[in-house]
């Protein structure tokens, strides 16, 4: 044997090497993911549509037909849609706001944005039950200027509304503001230079660089808002009441754990849409970048 092919040997070995090293360093969170994702979504399928050996669609069946099912299915719907629009409303400003800004108050800014990310979410409903609540802090400052009391959002579906937004503004800024970091001050200057006013420049040198992004912002915001269970458990209606509560008290409190299993996955099929949406937005970004 050559010393050339002795020294082909050695490097198609240490290329074997590494990339065994690689798999099992992508082995044990593969294996989580299937553990604890994948697994318990076939197991799901399997246990609400097959019983007893045969195919059983009962549970779809009622839970389509069911118009309590479908109110709160259409509430969470609702609430989602409206989250995500104000997040986006309130957010893209001042994502906007702290990508070009130069001055100390855009610091403020940005440490104000963060705060929420910081307070648990049981400690914030609460606080928002104390200060929107029914005689809480707002009605009492009213009472006291002699004005009338608001119509307080608790245990209404305004009231997850208000405590989601805020809860999900940080995450959304943050990511709002990693994709405009692609927009360049250059591109932004020769459109100004050109007679470009500010929705001009957003319109036509903004926006078309952070498609990929606003799209990534916005299945987060729906999977992680649709989701959801603290607020609308604490701070949404009884009746009707969005999916997370819902499926907790089927299961804890009817008992029904197929029908609670059934509502999950249409909950996840509906989230699988919109993780499609990502999951694509990504490869799209990914395949521009080569």
């Amino acid at each position: 044997m050559s010393a050339a092919d002795i020294k082909a040997a050695k490097t198609h070995g240490k290329r074997n090497g590494r990339g065994l090293v690689g798999l099992l360093l992508v082995a044990v969170p593969v294996g989580l993911l299937a553990w604890l994702i994948i697994f318990p979504i076939f197991n799901a399928l399997w246990r609400t549509m097959v019983v007893d050996g045969h195919l059983a669609l009962d549970t779809y069946a009622f839970f389509f037909t069911d118009a309590y099912s479908l109110k709160n299915l259409w509430l969470t719907l609702w609430v989602t849609a409206v989250c995500a629009a104000l997040l986006m409303a309130i957010c893209l400003p001042i994502a906007l706001y702290l990508r070009f800004a130069k001055s100390r108050v855009a610091s403020i800014v940005q440490g104000l944005t963060l705060f929420p990310l910081f307070v648990p979410s049981v400690i914030l409903a609460y606080a928002l039950i104390r200060t929107i609540g029914p005689n809480g802090a707002v009605d009492i400052l009213l009472v006291n200027m002699g004005l009338p009391k608001i119509h307080s959002p608790y245990l209404t579906p305004m009231g997850p509304i208000i405590g989601l937004v805020w809860d999900n503004i940080p995450l959304t800024v943050l990511l709002l503001v990693a994709g405009l970091g692609a927009v360049s001050d250059n591109a932004v200057d020769a459109a100004r230079d050109a007679g470009a006013g500010k929705l001009a420049v957003f319109h036509h040198v903004i926006l078309p660089q952070i498609g990929n992004s606003i799209l990534v912002v916005l299945s987060f915001t729906v999977l992680g808002i649709f989701s959801a269970f603290t607020f609308p458990y604490v701070l949404g209606p009884a009746s009707p009441e969005m999916m997370g509560p819902f499926m907790q008290r089927t299961f804890s409190q009817v008992l029904d754990t197929r029908m609670a299993m059934t509502q999950a996955v249409v909950t996840f099929a509906i989230c699988a849409v919109f993780g499609a949406f990502y999951v694509r937005s990504i490869a799209r970004g990914q395949k521009e970048r080569r």
